[in-house]
């Protein structure tokens, strides 16, 4: 072999060394970016990402499906493109970035590269610096309302889509599709599940 061609061979070898760790780490970086399993029709794929493991994050699998499992992800999204108007899509969007923000700004990643604890943590501390919708009687509030806020109205969504969602109404909660005899007078230990309307 001459000198040349054992520099030129050298010089491969230096190069592969260099080049095959990055191409792994490459490969490896795609693997873990989450993928949607689905097109959004109003989200950008970054907020339906955010709204994926938002809706993960609340309602994981248990024994009982989880929140992804009922596409309620998917369910929000097409509310928020069929139902909503122009300035409340905006808010949305809005919303969801802002979130997202402060989740970069508190833990340094956007929320959906967030471990799970950290996720937790994050959701935690929404909870305790948000207003609370107040209780109310038939489905009205009672007293004067303050804004509660994105995070709220966004877990309230995922909650109603989850609840109102075929598989939790059927298989979850109790489901009687034509009430049947009215008992009034029964201990609370006898009535067992709420009952999905």
């Amino acid at each position: 072999m001459n000198r040349r061609d054992a520099l030129r061979k050298t010089g491969l070898l230096a190069g592969s060394a260099v080049a095959v760790p990055s191409l792994f780490s490459l490969l490896q970086s795609c693997s873990q970016t989450p993928r949607l399993g689905w097109t959004p029709q109003f989200l950008s794929e970054d907020q339906a990402q955010f709204i994926h493991a938002f809706v993960d994050t609340i309602l994981p699998k248990t024994e009982t499906p989880g929140g992804i499992d009922v596409k309620t992800d998917i369910f929000l999204d097409l509310v928020y493109a069929k139902t909503y108007g122009p300035e409340a899509q905006a808010k949305v969007k809005e919303g969801i970035d802002q979130l997202n923000a402060q989740a970069k700004e508190g833990f340094g990643k956007d929320f959906t590269a967030l471990t799970p604890e950290d996720k937790t943590a994050f959701l935690q501390a929404q909870e305790a610096n948000t207003a609370t919708f107040n209780r109310g009687v038939w489905g009205t509030a009672v007293g004067e309302q303050k804004p509660v806020g994105f995070y709220r109205q966004l877990k309230s969504q995922v909650l109603w889509g989850y609840f109102s969602s075929e598989e939790i109404g059927k298989n979850v909660l109790n489901y009687d599709p034509i009430p049947g005899e009215y008992l009034g007078c029964i201990p609370v230990s006898d009535v067992g599940k709420v009952w999905s309307l």
